[in-house]
Order: structure tokens, then C-alpha cells, then sequence
């Protein structure tokens, strides 16, 4: 009996070790919750702030546009300065915690300073610019900790991709969410000054939100202690042991990674890897096109369908197609699958310009088209980073990865910036004649012209040259990479 069961003890499999857990609910909403704050900055500005410099503070089209340019463009050069300061931050709260706390709630102050408007024409509109490059700075602050958040709260692939997905999510939700109530409350507000200071107290209260939420979210939870990982030798950073809530560290306590190198060897790693080049050539692009359709969807409300109060149904067209149809783009890769987007995207832009001769409930579902390929474009772009980073082979190790990141999303930013202004050019040519009573002036036939080709065939043909500017994307990275 006792070499049967001995038999029996030896023969048996030994049972498979438990998948590890991933990371709590707690802390990927509370991760995903800082959405909130980048989903604002991007969506009210650049649906908002073009319209009330030209149609309530008098402002003229091409001034404006610079006014929503300058202080985005101010962010490209104040992010590699910000990472580098949080990598060698060292608190009780962690090296990103502080900054996406604080940065938050400046950068809430600041958004209600920018839609004040305590005075009106062109001292209200040097207040609002002083109030915008405030909030940009302080969104700098915010974002770029805040985007290094995952590598420090996770340890394995599969759970950092499900704090980005959550993240992902909530952008798609606050935009939506706002980009409707915003100009509701304008309206309800009673336009002009008046209504936007309700716009920009509500931005703000949803900025403070999100802020805190994820300060609050992401904070230390009791786990083991951390594993050491080897030394560092000099010249290279530490390599954390096991770490994050899924059974290491405390999340925002793990070692941090080597400070990344300046703008001159970004540059540098990008030029060296063609693929990443085209990828960020059509980013830049492609991004300028969503800016021109944001900053464009009043003025197209206002002059082209005479409906003010239908700008939120606009919105919500155009984003709604994000939370639908990202499953079945999915089922696409790469180059292919970013021009079968872009081509749905920039079809529905052209058939804009029939808007005059349909009817509204038309409108919409060429806007809902226009946002299912817009949804593909994103899902299509973020995907094509990690893998145009992984041809650069792995001498770069993970410090390239975060170069290459943290210029392709400052590029994105400029380019998102670069739409308001190329719009605002478009009115200032086509003769758009700016307001300073809170409501649209009348405009001549030659303006609202210019308003239906800038808001629908400016995107089109920006959406072509980006799928022709990422024709480069496959070609192999030079083995001299560094």
C-alpha cells in the first residue's frame, strides 16, 4: 500500500502556479481617470477657444489661430525639461504622483482664468492668451508624469496595456462628454462672456476631478517589498526588481529609469530609424486634420447650418464612432489598415461640403462616418509605435523607447495645434469678419465659403498627403542605429 500511493504521490502532475493577478480595479480607474484631465485640455480648447476670440472678444482669425498655437508649441519645448525634472524627483508620494497633483489643480485655476473673460476685445483677448499658455504649462507638468505613470505601476506587459486601455477609454468618454456640455452651458449661460465663464468654471471642476482622482487612485498599496535589482553599472539606469500592485513595490516607489537624453539625441534616434520618421511625419500631419475639424465644427454650425445649438450634436457624430468601432479595426494591421481609415475619414470630410443641400439628420451620419475612420487612424497610429520602436533593435533598451514616445507625442501636440491656426488663416483669407458682441457677425458668401472648404476639404487633403507620408514606414532600420 505504502509503494502504491509513494507511486502514485511521485506520478502526480504538479499543479500549474496561478496566473498572477492584475492590477486592482482601484487603481486602473483610478489610473484611467486622469483622462479627464487630458481629454479636456484637448477637447474644449480646440472646440471653444478659436470661436470665442473671433465672436466674442473681436479678435481676428489669424491672430487668434496663433493665440491657440503659441502655447502648445510652448509644451513641445517644456516636456523633455519636465521629464527629465520628475526622474529625478524623490518624495514619500513618488517621483510622478506630486507633479500630476499639483500640475493638475494649477492647470484647473488656470483653465477658468482662461474663459474669465473680465474685460472685453483685445485686453480680454491678452488675458485669455496669458490664461492659455498658464494652463499649458501646467498641463506639461500633468501629462508627461503622467504618461510614465504605467511603467512604474505595473510590472508585466499585460497589465501596463490595461491601464492604457483604460485610459484610452475615458478619453473617448470625457470627450464626448464635454465636447456636449460645454457648449450647452454656453448657450444656457446666455452666450458671450457670460456663457464661457460657465465653459471655463466646468472644465475646471472636471480638470480638479480628474486630478485628484488620480492622485488618490494611484496611491501606495501595501504589498511586499520590492526585489533589488542588480546594481547599476555607471552610465546606465537601474533595473527595479519585481514591483507594482500585482505583488512588488508599492506603486510609485519603484526605482526610476535614467533620465532621457535632450532634444538633439531624440532627433538623433528618430532620423536613425525611417520607420519611426514616416510615423511621425504622418502623425503631425494627420493631427493638424483633427485640429482643423475641431476648431472648424462652431464655425460649420454657425454659418453653414445656421444652427449654433447644433455644435454638441456635431460632437458627439464625430466621437461616438470611437467607443463602436475600434473592435472591427482591429481586425486590420498597420499601413494598410491606417489608409482603409484615412480613407473613410477624408470621404467623409468631401461629402461635407454637400451640407448646404442635406438635411441635418444627413449631416450627422457623413460626421459619424467621418469619426469611424477617425477611430481607426488612432487605433492604427498607436499601434504602429511599438512597432516601429521594436525594428530599432534592442540597443536603444527601454530608454529608446521612452525618446521615440515622448516625441512622437509632442509632435502629435503640435500638430493638433497646428489645425486651429491653418483654420483661423483659411477665415482670415477668405475674408471672416470677427465679433465682439458673443455672437457670430453676419458673413459674406465668400466667408462662409472659406468656413465649408476649411472645415471639410482642408482635413481631406491633409488626410491624403499623411497616407502618402507614411509610405516610408516599412522600409528597415539603418544598423547603425544608436
Amino acid at each position: 500500500m505504502a509503494t502504491t500511493a509513494t507511486a502514485r504521490t511521485r506520478g502526480a502532475a504538479p499543479s500549474a502556479p496561478a496566473p498572477p493577478a492584475g492590477p486592482p480595479a482601484r487603481l486602473r480607474f483610478g489610473y484611467a481617470s486622469g483622462s479627464l484631465v487630458t481629454a479636456t485640455f484637448t477637447t474644449l480648447p480646440g472646440l471653444l477657444l478659436l470661436p470665442y476670440l473671433t465672436d466674442t472678444l473681436g479678435v481676428g482669425a489669424a491672430l487668434a489661430g496663433a493665440v491657440v498655437f503659441v502655447p502648445k508649441a510652448w509644451d513641445a519645448l517644456l516636456n523633455p525639461l519636465v521629464g527629465r525634472a520628475s526622474d529625478r524627483t524623490r518624495t514619500r508620494w513618488g517621483a510622478r504622483r506630486p507633479y500630476v497633483l499639483w500640475g493638475g489643480l494649477a492647470m484647473a485655476a488656470a483653465f477658468a482664468l482662461t474663459f474669465a473673460g473680465p474685460l472685453p476685445g483685445a485686453a480680454g483677448a491678452w488675458f485669455t492668451a496669458a490664461g492659455y499658455l498658464l494652463t499649458a504649462t501646467a498641463f506639461a507638468f500633468f501629462q508627461v508624469p503622467y504618461v510614465a505613470m504605467p511603467a512604474e505601476l505595473a510590472d508585466r506587459d499585460e497589465d501596463r496595456m490595461r491601464l492604457v486601455g483604460g485610459r484610452v477609454a475615458v478619453i473617448g468618454v470625457a470627450a464626448l462628454v464635454t465636447g456636449a456640455a460645454a457648449p450647452a452651458l454656453i448657450d444656457a449661460g446666455g452666450g458671450g462672456l457670460a456663457g464661457h465663464r460657465w465653459a471655463g468654471v466646468f472644465g475646471a471642476v472636471v480638470i480638479a476631478l480628474g486630478a485628484l482622482w488620480v492622485f488618490a487612485g494611484t496611491a501606495a498599496t501595501p504589498g511586499p517589498a520590492a526585489t533589488p535589482g542588480p546594481a547599476a553599472t555607471p552610465g546606465t539606469a537601474a533595473t527595479p526588481g519585481p514591483a507594482g500592485p500585482s505583488g512588488g513595490a508599492p506603486p510609485g516607489r519603484l526605482p526610476v529609469a535614467e533620465s532621457e537624453p535632450g532634444l538633439r539625441r531624440q532627433f538623433a534616434a528618430a532620423r536613425a530609424n525611417p520607420s519611426f520618421t514616416a510615423l511621425l511625419r504622418c502623425a503631425v500631419v494627420q493631427s493638424a486634420a483633427t485640429g482643423v475639424l475641431l476648431a472648424g465644427a462652431p464655425y460649420f454650425a454657425d454659418h453653414v447650418l445656421r444652427d449654433s445649438a447644433g455644435l454638441g450634436a456635431l460632437v458627439v457624430a464625430f466621437v461616438a464612432p470611437n467607443l463602436l468601432t475600434v473592435p472591427l479595426w482591429s481586425r486590420l494591421r498597420g499601413r494598410r489598415g491606417y489608409a482603409w481609415a484615412s480613407a473613410l475619414f477624408a470621404a467623409g470630410c468631401l461629402l461635407l461640403l454637400a451640407a448646404p443641400a442635406l438635411p441635418d439628420a444627413a449631416v450627422l451620419a457623413v460626421m459619424a462616418l467621418a469619426g469611424a475612420g477617425h477611430a481607426g487612424q488612432l487605433l492604427f497610429l498607436y499601434a504602429m509605435l511599438p512597432q516601429c520602436i521594436a525594428r530599432g533593435g534592442a540597443r536603444g533598451g527601454s530608454r529608446r523607447a521612452g525618446v521615440l514616445s515622448g516625441l512622437f507625442t509632442t509632435c502629435e501636440g503640435l500638430g493638433v495645434a497646428a489645425g486651429p491656426f491653418l483654420f483661423g488663416l483659411v477665415l482670415q483669407l477668405s475674408g471672416y469678419v470677427s465679433s465682439g458682441t458673443g455672437r457670430a457677425a453676419e458673413q459674406s458668401a465668400t466667408a462662409e465659403l472659406g468656413v465649408l472648404a476649411g472645415f471639410a476639404a482642408l482635413p481631406a487633403l491633409a488626410t491624403a498627403a499623411a497616407v502618402v507620408l507614411l509610405r516610408g514606414y516599412d522600409r528597415p532600420t539603418a544598423p547603425t542605429d544608436p
